[in-house]
């Protein structure tokens, strides 16, 4: 059940949130913001794959 939550969640979240590896986003010039997105995605994908 957990899982499938999280695949939705990342379904979800590739349609909605930018993706800063397109944008080739330095992550040392990254805002708060931003990291924060990042690090959600990293978090549902890591969930989604278990």
């Amino acid at each position: 059940m957990k899982k499938l939550i999280f695949k939705a969640l990342a379904k979800i979240n590739k349609t909605v949130l930018p993706s800063f590896t397109k944008k080739q986003l330095d992550i040392s010039k990254a805002s708060k913001m931003q990291l924060a997105i990042i690090g959600w995605r990293a978090f549902v994908t890591m969930n989604s794959l278990d």
